[in-house]
């Protein structure tokens, strides 16, 4: 009898995981539904899953270890920001507005990719360098180095694309331990400044007029420690009970890379011992003379290196992900080039192959940039920083519009429309959100903060610059927006009228 009922309550059990798993994926085709989308892509993330994918692809406390030098969701779905812009927006504005936010979108991205390959591939040399300080290394092998890592990212999302959520968490517990595998040694080994050093000593190393513009100016490092946090919005299809689960993952992992973050930046700046010698280390990279500094040990300062090495070339894997599928989503919209190919996925394994394509060709041809220049190619962390921050800022001043105009209808309206948050239908808050004035304070602080990034990321490190050390990344971004909007006169405003709403296998805009 006792037996029976142990087998009874298992079934209940099981049935109820089933139903409760059942009820989940009928809400996320009910929030996709409300946004006009058909499910396409596979749901295989959960909440750990895509908070190790957040976390990872932002690395903040690695990240700022890399680029160290003194000196909401209201639609789950994988376009992100320009389907916010063309929602917020005048109608008369919003297919104009939101397809240049797609852009500018795409361009971070894609330029985001480039810069991860490229600094894991020189971060890779920088390590070899400390173990043989006769390597000379030269731009071609920085090329090849750059091309593995790309090609490491693009296995993991198509080959063996069924492994990237366990890998993604994985790679979570590694991040969160490595931060411990670093800290320990520099804090009881490093040489300890005293807080005078670390709290009132400013170096303006770029020559500028003013201490207060060589900090605005040295902001680049800072911003893009913090950078990707809306590569989990670009995985949104892929994410069971995405609506919920998105800004949830989203904002533990800023807390979490934020707290890491502050923790790496402090023991850095107490252990950095020889200023002059990080900065004109031969590896390239201050951190790794850093870390020899504090460990006196060749061997120790190399398990180091390689660690963040490591955890770096992993958050290439998610940066790749994030970056084929925001291309994937705008194509399905019509708004690039060849978006009938783009748009495609395969019908296995529900991943774009085309966009993972595309990005990874992207990626190679803008490689060859290294041949010419190392320093040329820095430039594009600074354009994927300005594609970002740009499609970051449009969305803020549009949401702080809304806001004050009171337009956005509380979460339970939804439930009373068939689509919501497209353009032409209501605009309803997600399960999740800053309400009143709190949010429109954060709002108005986000703002000020885009506008004071996106003006400064484009200056060049130093205040005379030569040819060779200029910021071209403004050339570059304007070059990519002329050629958007050019393509919006000529083609693209005949198919893009905003995201493609699809009901029932049809398609309308």
């Amino acid at each position: 009898m006792d037996t029976f009922v142990k087998t009874v309550n298992t079934n209940h059990d099981t049935a109820q995981g089933f139903e409760m798993s059942e009820l989940k994926a009928h809400r996320d085709e009910n929030d996709l539904g409300r946004l006009g989308k058909l499910p396409v892509l596979k749901r295989n993330f959960g909440f750990m899953a895509i908070l190790g994918f957040s976390c990872t692809v932002v690395i903040t406390w690695e990240a700022f270890l890399i680029v160290f030098a003194p000196g909401l969701e209201k639609a789950p779905t994988s376009g992100g920001q320009y389907h916010w812009v063309s929602m917020l927006s005048p109608p008369s504005m919003s297919s104009f507005l939101s397809y240049i936010t797609g852009w500018l979108t795409c361009l971070g991205w894609q330029a985001f990719v480039a810069s991860a390959g490229f600094l894991n591939g020189t971060m890779a040399q920088g390590l070899i360098i400390l173990a043989d300080s006769s390597y000379q290394p030269r731009p071609w092998q920085s090329m090849l180095l750059y091309w593995a890592i790309i090609a490491f990212g693009v296995v993991v999302n198509t080959v063996i694309s069924t492994w990237l959520p366990m890998f993604e968490a994985m790679i979570l517990i590694l991040h969160i331990l490595g931060f411990f595998a670093i800290i320990i040694p520099l804090t009881v080994l490093g040489p300890h400044a005293p807080p005078s050093q670390v709290f009132q000593l400013f170096i303006n190393s770029g020559d500028w007029p003013t201490m207060g513009l060589s900090w605005f100016v040295g902001l680049l490092g800072n911003v893009y420690a913090f950078f990707g946090a809306d590569g989990a919005i670009h995985m949104a299809e892929e994410i069971q009970n995405a609506s919920k689960v998105v800004p949830k993952a989203i904002m533990t992992s800023i807390l979490l890379n934020g707290m890491m973050g502050l923790g790496m930046c402090l023991t850095l700046l107490f252990v950095i011992g020889d200023v002059e010698a990080a900065l004109k280390t031969e590896t390239g990279f201050p951190f790794i003379e850093i870390f020899y500094q504090a460990v006196q040990s060749l061997p120790g300062a190399a398990i180091m290196t390689s660690l963040i090495v490591l955890l770096s070339l992993c958050a290439t894997v998610g940066i790749v992900a994030s970056a084929s599928r925001q291309l994937w989503a705008f194509s399905r919209d019509r708004a690039v080039p060849g978006w009938r190919y783009l748009q495609r996925v395969h019908p296995r394994s529900s991943i774009p192959i085309f966009s993972v394509a595309v990005t990874t060709t992207i990626a190679v041809l803008l490689s060859f940039i290294v041949l010419g220049s190392s320093t040329a190619f820095n430039d594009i962390v600074s354009l994927s920083v300005v594609g970002l921050f740009g499609s970051y800022l449009v969305v803020a001043v549009l949401l702080f519009y809304r806001r004050l105009r009171g337009d956005i209808k509380a979460h339970e309206t939804a439930l009373d429309h068939d689509l919501t948050n497209v353009p032409g239908a209501p605009l309803v808050w997600g399960p999740w959100r800053v309400p009143g004035v709190a949010g429109l304070m954060t709002n108005g602080f986000a703002i000020a903060y885009l506008i004071i990034v996106f003006f400064f990321v484009m200056w060049p490190p130093d205040s005379r610059p030569t040819a060779a050390t200029m910021n071209y990344s403004s050339l570059m971004f304007g070059a990519t927006m002329i050629f958007s909007i050019v393509y919006y006169f000529t083609h693209a405003r005949k198919v893009y009228n905003g995201p493609v709403i699809q009901v029932g296998g049809a398609q309308t805009n």
